[in-house]
């Protein structure tokens, strides 16, 4: 193993890079609230699409359709983010962001199923009580899709923080031992370390990334 130790804390320059990481900040909420703060939008998409996406997917939605879904919710977020005030003790920017997605999700599986739709056009505010009424699952479903993927993208965000604080060798071999399954001595031969060292340095990696999830758990939004 390298005499160089982990590089676990974070000088100012580097705590703002991994801010980057993080699934929601207040600081982004906030400039989005100027719609023609075209870069802020640009990071809300990098950082959220894939989720909606996954989520419309898993929920019944073919691919042009949950595209659509991400179109129309960040649409929406676009229209509503001025109303959401951000206060973690009332309430979370993932829950408005959830209630958002479900909608539009719920809104394709009604025309697949015409028949389940409440008559009238209802906005969101207007529609709780119709979604609880809903013939099928689906917005249990939905709900349950969104978490597994919200946890995905908190383990994501954690191991790219991990990433960009430990020395490169260290999380190659966290890399190819953890994440592509190579063999211990596998990894040791490829990249000159000892066997026992791969599983100090993997050791040690897990426990950064739990910490971080942990982390991203209490700060986000």
């Amino acid at each position: 193993m390298d005499g160089k130790a982990d590089q676990t804390n974070l000088s100012p320059h580097e705590g703002a890079e991994a801010d980057a990481f993080m699934p929601t900040r207040s600081s982004l909420l906030s400039r989005l609230r100027n719609l023609g703060d075209s870069a802020s939008w640009q990071d809300f998409f990098d950082t959220y699409w894939k989720l909606i996406y996954n989520a419309a997917v898993k929920a019944g939605l073919s691919d042009a359709e949950a595209q659509d879904v991400v179109q129309e919710t960040v649409i929406t977020v676009s229209r509503k983010i001025q109303e959401f005030k951000y206060d973690p003790a009332r309430g979370s920017f993932k829950g408005w962001l959830l209630h958002t997605t479900r909608w539009r999700i719920l809104d394709h599986l009604r025309r697949q199923k015409p028949e389940t739709a409440p008559s009238g056009a209802l906005d969101d505010s207007r529609r709780t009580d119709a979604l609880e009424h809903l013939p099928d699952p689906a917005s249990a479903q939905i709900e349950a899709v969104w978490e597994a993927e919200w946890q995905q993208n908190l383990l994501d965000a954690a191991m790219q923080r991990v990433k960009s604080r430990v020395r490169p060798k260290h999380y190659q071999v966290f890399e190819l031992y953890a994440l592509k399954q190579l063999p211990a001595r596998k990894v040791a031969e490829t990249l000159s370390v000892s066997v026992p060292q791969v599983h100090l340095i993997n050791h040690r990696i897990r426990n950064l990334i739990r910490k971080e999830v942990k982390h991203l758990e209490e700060i986000g939004v």
